[in-house]
Parts: C-alpha cells; sequence; structure tokens
C-alpha cells in the first residue's frame, strides 16, 4: 500500500495563494491565506519573508504554468505560424468562457499593487516579455513585416479579451478578438505573389 505525501507548509502556502489571488485579488488577507493553507503565521515568514513574498512566488508559479499552456497550445496547432498564433487566440476564447474565470491575474495584480517596488512587478513583466517573445517568433517564422509591434499589438489584444471577458463576458469578446487577431496577423505579411527581400 502507498500513500501519498501530505504536502508540506510551503506548498500549501502556494498552493492557497494561487488559489485566493486569484479569486479575491491580491488584497485578500494575511490570515485567509494562513487558514486556507492550514499552517502557522511563522512559516509565511520563515518560506517568503511575508506576504509580499509569497505573492510573487505564487505569481511565478502561476507563469510557468500559463508559458507551458501557450507552448502545448501551440505545438497541437501544427507547423503554420498563423494558425499557431490563432490557435492562441482560440484557447483563450474558450478560458474566458469557462465558469469562474476571473480575469487575467497578472494585470489584476499589476494593478493592485501600485508599489512599483513590490516583487510580484517583476514576475509580471518577466511573464509578458516571455510571451511576447513567443508571439514575436511565430511573427517572424511567418514574415509578418513588423513582428516585434505586432506582438505588441497582440499582446494588447489578449489583455483586453481577458478584461473583457471577466467584466463584458456578454459582448461575445473571443470571435471579436479572434478577427482583429486575423487583421493584425495578415496585414504585415507580403501580397500574395509580390517579391520578398
Amino acid at each position: 500500500m502507498t500513500t501519498t505525501a501530505k504536502p508540506g507548509p510551503r506548498e500549501r502556502l502556494l498552493r492557497a495563494a494561487q488559489e485566493l489571488t486569484y479569486t479575491q485579488g491580491v488584497g485578500v488577507g494575511v490570515d485567509a491565506l494562513l487558514k486556507s493553507a492550514n499552517v502557522a503565521r511563522r512559516s509565511l515568514y520563515e518560506h517568503f519573508g511575508g506576504k509580499d513574498g509569497l505573492i510573487a512566488e505564487a505569481l511565478r508559479r502561476s507563469t510557468a504554468e500559463d508559458e507551458e499552456e501557450y507552448r502545448t497550445t501551440m505545438a497541437a496547432a501544427g507547423d503554420d505560424p498563423r494558425a499557431r498564433l490563432l490557435a492562441v487566440v482560440d484557447r483563450l476564447g474558450v478560458v474566458v468562457s469557462a465558469p469562474g474565470f476571473h480575469g487575467c491575474r497578472y494585470l489584476a495584480a499589476d494593478l493592485a499593487l501600485t508599489d512599483p517596488a513590490h516583487p510580484a512587478h517583476d514576475v509580471t513583466r518577466a511573464y509578458r516579455r516571455t510571451v511576447h517573445g513567443l508571439i514575436a517568433d511565430e511573427l517572424v517564422a511567418l514574415g509578418h513585416a513588423r513582428p516585434g509591434f505586432a506582438a505588441d499589438q497582440l499582446l494588447l489584444l489578449v489583455d483586453g479579451l481577458l478584461a473583457a471577458g471577466a467584466t463584458r463576458p456578454d459582448i461575445r469578446p473571443a470571435p471579436a478578438a479572434r478577427e482583429l487577431a486575423e487583421h493584425i496577423i495578415d496585414s504585415g505579411l507580403p501580397a500574395a505573389g509580390a517579391p520578398t527581400s
């Protein structure tokens, strides 16, 4: 008979922080985090130095999961860069329509944490750089005329889709986002039959 070891205090704190900061926001109280994780206050300070460190580490764990989701979604779409980019938009359309969707945890954290020196901001910036790079790489492979700029546009589109999905799902943001994504992608492609340099 095998038994599964109960997660330790650090892991329980991270799980609680990922869940509660998503459903209640980063302003969730320390007592709620400790209660959900079933740990003593001392564990929070021993493992993370305080709530700020816990929030940053919980966000870092979420970014690793979400970056992998981007890569998996692109890989499942095949080798065509255009299809891979549109697959990401389609996947996000599914995410925003799922029950319990509360918006983008990274955008919410950046807006709520007004101290520019909060360690969570480094995590969210690094995440956006990674996603931007993933998108830009596909645009380069596609031969887009302005891959960096188009990646900026697509990231704005993603932020808008996630925000509208949380606040105005009645407007059906996913189909609108997909059409805009197609325009952003296609507008930088060489015309059919045009010479490429």
